[in-house]
């Protein structure tokens, strides 16, 4: 029997010292989260450690670090400090504009508490990775911490990089154990489905060759005669981009192995931009994966709860949203709508009650997604869960955003969404508002353009329109938006006018 190598015994040890640290936060988070007078500091890492050759099909991903500066609202607690990390400085024009949505905070006051570094990094590198190769940046975090403060860290998404530093930092982090990462890969994802009794789409996971591929879609055709595409999926896929959809359009009667080998080359349409069907397989099989048939309905939504277990084992479904979808046969998440369609929101929190009570059971930590495909049958509504996010996601920074605004809670019986006063709340947002007319427009520009025409989020009426990803913009022509209104309606409204402004203004015509 061969002796454990170096690496594996100090992955182990990490590991063990990590568990010890995780430990105690349940101790921290009972004494301090409910008290909004404690002293605390939490420490931001908006790190998308995942694959990079998918990411950076994604136009502007080194800017996605800014989605989570809704979390700057946590400076409403008078005696919380923040320290915020991305790869390049963000814009003063940037932080300024957050900081006036506090309420109740002045700007002067919340500054004071706020610690904004950089690694001055702008490679693809994710920037954990950029993290930890500078420890003289680590001790500034530490330096950072006032030494009566309780502190913690919150990451977009957890991996072994945002492991290895907590152990650097001696601190606790408010997410998923790296270990158990695997519970969030499309093939696993299903087995948990299986065991809560949530129906899946007929489909077959752990796949790992270009074999499995060819074996699986001839599966399911024989299954389904009628079926006119199915849908791989990478185990570890981003937003749909490690999706691709096969047409079995004008497929024979018989020999169907021979015509799916030849035609998967040509017929495979693979969501990620530029990705080619070379790469795409190379990931498949580097990651593995899942096929199953691809839903079809003439009422059709993709909608996902938002759920969360507390480090003392509660609990919470946070939210409901019906996605946007789009990009090749919709797979491309572009925005949400909040909260979902009042016909099923109540029954999509209850399936997500079942699976995190599953989850639970693994020891899963902090906050995580659910997305389903739904279709209309009859007069009911059908829900097939397709993938678990065990991370931050599209719908993280819009609730939060709501939430730090208006003081309130989603009511999970009723489906809604109530401020502290008891009223009403809506939301469209997308992180996709994106216009080639767009490009060379600043921060300063957007902030400009949207104060003179009352775009901005008014905290008397609690509606407006709130920006993300800014600096974007410029460079991409891309923006994301969270548009709040007292009724669907009014908040749709919000986001058309949006577009109406920024498509005239993003002309250069206007200046001559």
């Amino acid at each position: 029997m061969s002796e454990p190598s170096q690496q594996s015994v100090q992955d182990n040890e990490e590991a063990s010292q990590f568990k010890q640290l995780q430990d105690k936060f349940a101790a921290q988070y009972e004494s301090v989260f409910p008290d909004k007078m404690a002293s605390k500091t939490v420490i931001i890492i908006p790190s998308l450690t995942l694959d990079q050759e998918i990411l950076e099909k994604i136009d502007g991903v080194i800017h996605y670090e800014e989605r989570l500066l809704c979390l700057l609202m946590l400076l409403r607690m008078p005696h919380t400090n923040l320290i915020y990390i991305t790869s390049m400085p963000i814009d003063a024009a940037i932080v300024d504009y957050y900081i006036h949505l506090l309420p109740g905070i002045t700007g002067y006051h919340a500054r004071q508490r706020l610690t904004l570094l950089s690694c001055y990094d702008s490679s693809s590198k994710p920037l954990i990775e950029k993290i930890l190769a500078r420890p003289r940046l680590i001790q500034r975090i530490k330096n950072s911490i006032p030494h009566d403060h309780l502190a913690h860290l919150s990451c977009f998404n957890v991996t072994d990089a945002e492991r290895k530093l907590a152990l650097k930092l001696q601190l606790p982090i408010y997410g998923c154990d790296p270990d158990l990462l695997y519970l969030s890969s499309k093939s696993i994802g299903r087995k948990i489905f299986k065991a809560a009794g949530i129906d899946v789409a007929h489909g077959f996971e752990d796949l790992v060759t270009k074999e499995d591929i060819i074996q699986s879609l001839v599966a399911l055709k024989m299954a389904n005669p009628t079926l006119s595409k199915a849908i791989l999926k990478i185990n570890e896929g981003f937003s749909g981009d490690g999706n691709a959809v096969f047409s079995y359009q004008g497929a024979p009667g018989k020999d169907l192995y021979q015509w799916i080998e030849h035609e998967l080359p040509f017929r495979l349409k693979i969501v990620a931009t530029d990705l080619s069907f070379a790469v795409f397989i190379e990931k498949f099989e580097q990651m593995g994966g899942i096929a199953e048939a691809f839903i079809e309905g003439l009422q059709k939504r993709s909608p996902s709860v938002q759920c969360r277990i507390n480090p003392l084992g509660k609990i919470d479904i946070i939210s409901t949203h019906d996605q946007l979808l789009g990009g090749e046969s919709n797979q491309v998440f572009l925005g949400a709508t909040f909260p979902a369609d009042d016909e099923y929101a109540n029954t999509i929190g209850e399936i997500g009650k079942q699976i995190s009570d599953e989850l639970k059971k693994y020891g899963v930590l902090g906050r995580f997604s659910v997305d389903f495909i739904s279709v209309k049958d009859n007069n009911e509504w059908k829900h097939y869960a397709i993938e678990i996010n065990l991370r931050k996601g599209g719908t993280t920074h819009p609730y939060l955003m709501l939430q730090f605004l208006t003081d309130g809670e989603y009511d999970t019986e009723k489906g809604q969404y109530f401020t502290a006063n008891k009223q009403p709340k809506y939301y469209y947002c997308s992180d996709n508002l994106q216009n080639e007319n767009y490009k060379g427009l600043t921060p300063h520009d957007l902030i400009d353009i949207a104060m003179c025409n009352n775009l901005l989020y008014e905290s008397s009426s609690q509606e407006g329109v709130i920006f993300h990803l800014i600096n974007t913009l410029s460079e991409y022509g891309k923006l994301g938006v969270v548009c709040i209104g007292h009724t669907p309606e009014r908040a749709e409204e919000f986001y058309k006018k949006t577009v109406s402004v920024l498509d005239r203004e993003g002309t250069t015509e206007r200046l001559y």
